[in-house]
């Protein structure tokens, strides 16, 4: 006779009371890495990590793109959706095709700090993949109608993405924060890409798709030894005495007013609020990151508890670190109902405050470890994730020994750690930002909490 059955209630109960939960088990190391770090002959950086868990391979490029020309980012963003369309050996038909066979793809994509390209391709594929990246980085050709095309294709998105609130807010933050610096142009203008021409495309790539200060990363089935070899020969025609462009570097935050940058009938409020920090090498970063998580970074924090499950003023709230070459900030993004603004904005503030008056307790500073070491260990526990973990560790000079040296830095942090960095970094009046919503509706409210300014209307 089968046991009958039992709800997930009784399962969790005794005739004492509740089931304890079981205690965490002590965490691995996010990887334990056969890897090869090391420098080609052209100037490219290598980072080629064993992870044997499948027969695949994980490629990933980060390429500085940095220019200060008005026409950059709109040339930058057409090189990108272009680079992969044709070359002097293949055309787009035959680069598709020769990925197919392989199980391969390649995409690139670009932003003011960098240019990158992300493949993945059966282990065995990979002399093919490093053939076809090799092919467009060293002869792509940018065909007129290829141009012509994806020109089109990018100024309809450049149209819709320029309609989207998260869009107006991020471009709104960037501009208050960093006023006319070159990272601030994320989105080209639809008129600028409508006028790049398939030769400035060409000079663009000729005088900035550079080995000397970019990074390649290889994670996968294969031996990290052997595989520097074959880049090297793959890759030796990708050369040239000049270095990478590098992003100037940016001007450190400083606190002040948030912005109420108007959009006229928004039913909706974008918030957004940045403070420097300190990068990921510096001592203090380990405890930054668990008082970072304890504010806002995962969905049992403080400002998600408060204005999402006690309030409901949002759907989502969230802070978290944003890397930029050596510099970071956090951010704190919410999105509320019109209404519902100002008092978000108030008990965003009021708990950046109480995470230094009122600091992490022992608990709670135990909570955020077991999660900051978890996600680490989760993120690294697949190829893809992997490879995108070491390639922003390597655009900053850092690598895998960083990575495999983290959880150890996170476990030895203390509950007086945590209260010194919040104390330290998360003092509202460290934090500037913007408010992108209806002004008519929410500056009377706004200016009665104070530290708020009225700015232009939205573009």
């Amino acid at each position: 006779m089968s046991a009958p059955h039992r709800t997930a209630e009784e399962i969790g109960r005794t005739a004492a009371g509740p089931r304890p939960v079981p205690p965490l088990g002590t965490q691995r190391a996010a990887a334990d890495l056969s890897h090869v770090d090391t420098t080609l002959s052209n100037g490219l950086r290598v980072l080629a990590v064993r992870k044997a868990t499948v027969p695949l391979v994980e490629l990933r490029v980060w390429i500085p793109f940095a220019g200060d020309d008005k026409l950059h980012p709109a040339t930058a963003e057409v090189l990108a959706e272009t680079l992969l369309t044709g070359t002097a050996r293949r055309d787009r038909i035959e680069i598709d095709a020769d990925l197919a066979v392989i199980g391969g793809d390649l995409a690139s994509g670009v932003d003011p700090e960098r240019l990158a390209i992300t493949g993945t391709s059966l282990a065995d594929g990979l002399p093919t993949m490093l053939d076809v990246l090799a092919d467009a980085l060293t002869g792509a050709s940018y065909a007129d109608a290829e141009v012509e095309r994806e020109r089109e294709r990018l100024i309809e998105r450049i149209a819709v993405s320029r309609t989207q609130p998260r869009t107006i807010a991020r471009e709104a933050l960037q501009k208050h924060r960093y006023g006319d610096h070159p990272a601030v142009r994320e989105v080209p203008q639809a008129e600028d890409v409508a006028v790049v021409t398939p030769e400035q495309v060409r000079a663009l790539h000729r005088a900035s798709v550079l080995p000397r200060g970019s990074v390649l990363v290889l994670v996968g089935d294969i031996d990290p030894e052997t595989v520097i070899g074959d880049l090297e020969k793959a890759l030796g025609g990708w050369a040239s005495d000049r270095s990478a462009v590098r992003l100037p570097v940016l001007p450190d935050l400083a606190g002040g007013n948030v912005l109420l940058v108007p959009r006229a009938g928004a039913v909706q409020s974008q918030i957004r609020l940045s403070a420097q920090t300190v990068s990921r090498t510096d001592p203090r970063y380990p405890a930054l990151q668990l008082a970072n998580l304890a504010y806002g970074g995962y969905f049992s924090s403080r400002l998600v508890e408060n204005i999402r499950e006690d309030k409901g003023y949002t759907y989502s709230a969230h802070s978290g670190f944003e890397f930029t070459d050596q510099t970071a900030v956090v951010n704190v993004d919410a999105d509320t109902a019109t209404d519902a603004t100002a008092a978000a904005l108030m008990e965003t503030r009021y708990e950046l405050a109480r995470l230094g008056l009122v600091p992490p307790t022992a608990d709670e500073v135990e909570s955020v470890r077991q999660y900051a070491i978890g996600s680490l260990v989760t993120a690294a526990s697949s190829q893809g994730g992997l490879a995108a973990q070491l390639a922003a560790l390597a655009a900053t000079g850092l690598g895998a020994e960083w990575l495999a040296e983290h959880p150890a830095r996170l476990a030895a942090v203390t509950a007086e750690d945590v209260a010194n960095a919040a104390l330290e970094f998360f003092a509202p009046k460290r934090f500037t930002g913007v408010v992108v919503g209806d002004a008519d509706v929410l500056a009377p409210k706004l200016k009665a909490l104070g530290d708020v300014t009225v700015g232009e209307p939205a573009e």
